[in-house]
């Protein structure tokens, strides 16, 4: 990022912040940049000569991302504002293909040597007397047993710990959504990385509340970031209602 001395101006505690995207090898400005002020949860594009204007205040953090290249966040400063000629640089990401080894199993036709030789699946269900299914839990640990009891006895308090740690996050959830510029942005990304940084929340914050509410591990892998953020939304805006009426 390089700023170069221009005309001045004061910077308010708010203002259009305006600057240039650029490619950090060729030097030349990249277009349809998407550009994301993670505090106002706000968003633009770049033109065709790089260029962007976005409502920002001082120590707003940009968030920039552009397909083949790095994502990027910037922190606004005073003399972002007090200088024009700002400009920012996106690193492009470098691919590598690896090779791929497929071993499948080698079986020997003697059951007790195929048994052995077959993968062990890692994920504990457990039981619970006087019903008639068992739960899958993950990994075995303490807090499995404790989870599938609270799912099953108690959603609506599982659900109103893992909302209660993020109501700030929760309560951008229709910022966001009002976005068009934000919404164009996530229906075309499916690595949850946008959507994380928007939110502020893990990834594993985000698949622990759409399990809970009953979304599948399918749609919960595949689908969008703008899917996953409407699911969020309904799931949040249900668990209000719910949560009312207890």
């Amino acid at each position: 990022m390089a700023a170069f001395p221009a005309l001045a101006q004061d910077a308010d505690s708010e203002d259009t912040f305006s600057a240039v995207v650029i490619n950090a090898q060729s030097q030349l400005p990249l277009e349809s940049v998407h550009v994301i002020n993670l505090n106002q949860v706000v968003g633009t594009i770049t033109n065709a000569q790089g260029e962007f204007s976005i409502r920002a205040a001082v120590n707003d953090t940009l968030y920039f991302s552009y397909l083949g290249f790095k994502s990027q966040k910037i922190r606004v400063t005073n003399d972002m504002f007090r200088f024009s000629g700002t400009k920012i640089a996106l690193t492009e990401l470098a691919y590598a293909l690896e090779e791929v080894i497929v071993r499948p199993y080698q079986l020997t036709g003697y059951l007790e040597v195929d048994v052995r030789n077959l993968p062990v699946n890692t994920a504990y269900q457990y039981s619970i007397s006087g019903l008639p299914v068992s739960y899958e839990a993950g990994s075995k640990n303490p807090s499995a047993v404790t989870k599938v009891l609270g799912a099953i006895l108690n959603p609506a308090d599982l659900l109103r710990n893992l909302f209660g740690k993020h109501p700030r996050q929760m309560r951008k959830l229709r910022q966001i959504k009002e976005d068009d510029r934000i919404r164009d942005l996530l229906a075309s990304k499916f690595d949850r990385e946008t959507l994380t940084e928007l939110l502020q929340l893990e990834k594993v914050d985000i698949e622990d509340i759409l399990t809970n509410c009953n979304y599948s591990s399918s749609f919960i892998q595949t689908a969008n970031d703008l899917q996953i953020l409407d699911a969020l939304s309904s799931c949040y805006e249900e668990f209000k209602v719910l949560n009312r009426e207890n």
